[in-house]
């Protein structure tokens, strides 16, 4: 049987190939997953934000995340919060990111 942990890995896992189409890093490295909740049942509750509220990419990437997550053994449902609060800025984002983009 597959644990949440194992749960939660491969959820990191698939997110980490989410990109927003205007930016060459992963959402995850972003620093826009806020948190990821799986519970004893499986049922999976992510929290997120965008680079700036009006996105343009914003149902391109949410369906994205959901599609993903959704296909991965074992998630029996996906919910995504999406929220603005705290609002994004790049000391969010990881090392790698901070390095892909130029800023390190």
């Amino acid at each position: 049987m597959t644990t949440k942990f194992e749960i939660e890995q491969r959820i990191v896992q698939r997110i980490k190939t989410v990109y927003d189409p205007e930016i060459p890093v992963n959402i995850y490295d972003l620093g826009l997953i806020y948190e990821i909740n799986v519970s004893d049942d499986l049922d999976v509750v992510i929290t997120m934000t965008l680079t700036a509220p009006n996105c343009p990419a914003v149902d391109f990437i949410l369906e994205d995340v959901h599609q993903k997550v959704e296909s991965i053994e074992g998630v029996k449902s996906v919910k995504i919060d999406l929220t603005f609060e705290p609002e994004w800025n790049r000391d969010m984002m990881s090392e790698e990111a901070l390095l892909e983009l130029g800023f390190l």
